[in-house]
């Protein structure tokens, strides 16, 4: 199985996790770790302080280190979220007033420094977009390809829940499709380890990997006709009511969340 980047989560590596290993958070209900991806996300947005922020990363990358899952992929992994901290953080760090951290940097539009108040920020910043990855990977890692495309049929309305389930599908024929051109230009001899000079055959590789992907959208679509295909996927498969322990999980969350929102709001540093 060949990946085009180790920085770049791969479906594939993903789905086989899920299929073929067996850990802990594999035994999860998957309505489970949908109730919970939803707690979490409020939990995020409502919750304040450093300490708190950090200490709930800090939980789930232990449910993630407990549940068998790669941790090397997972640093990996953390490059395009770390991008986007650093694309916000950065001017953070030194726009946001308060106690300086170090020398003052004398520019013409006055002095340049970073803050405390600006460092706490990004780390606020990181810790909550790295909690949200990191759920989110161990979710789709422990979770089977039938009950991720059962969920998606419950959940979402139609006709958007055939385009999450099509598009999910697909993803694997594009990174296949993908992943032979870059092969291909490597074969003649092209270097892709810079971007920018190697800006035209990215160009070349990304409107080709489209055209491909057209093409193989119209026959697929062709196939499914040919087979009955009516604009609708149904799902036949079910999945179990949670037991009463996870049950009990997810009232704790959404109470501890509520809790702090109502109790704690703002209080930890």
């Amino acid at each position: 199985m060949g990946a085009l980047s180790s920085h770049v989560p791969d479906p594939r590596l993903m789905t086989a996790a899920a299929e073929h290993r067996e850990g802990p958070l594999h035994r999860v209900n998957p309505w489970t770790k949908v109730a919970l991806v939803g707690a979490l996300v409020l939990a995020v947005t409502i919750v304040d302080g450093v300490i708190a922020l950090v200490g709930l990363y800090g939980v789930v990358l232990a449910a993630y280190v407990a549940g068998d899952l790669p941790i090397r992929r997972l640093v990996g992994w953390y490059t395009l979220p770390g991008l986007f901290i650093v694309s916000i953080g950065g001017p953070l760090l030194v726009m946001e007033p308060g106690t300086p951290i170090g020398p003052v940097l004398e520019t013409p539009l006055g002095g340049l420094s970073i803050t405390w108040a600006g460092a706490t920020l990004v780390v606020e910043l990181a810790a909550r977009s790295m909690t949200v990855v990191t759920f989110v990977l161990a979710t789709m890692m422990t979770t089977t390809y039938a009950d991720v495309a059962t969920v998606l049929d419950r959940l979402l309305p139609s006709p958007i829940d055939q385009v999450a389930l099509l598009t999910y599908r697909f993803t694997f024929v594009m990174l296949e499709t993908l992943e032979d051109l870059v092969k291909a230009a490597q074969s003649r001899g092209a270097t892709l380890s810079t971007f920018w000079a190697n800006r035209r055959l990215y160009a070349r590789m990304a409107g080709m990997t489209m055209l491909a992907a057209i093409e193989r959208s119209e026959r697929l679509v062709a196939s499914m006709e040919a087979r009955g295909y009516d604009g609708r996927i149904a799902m036949s498969g079910e999945i179990p009511r949670p037991p009463l322990a996870e049950l009990a999980a997810i009232a704790a969350a959404y109470l501890l969340v509520g809790g702090y929102a109502l109790f704690a709001g703002g209080t930890l540093v």
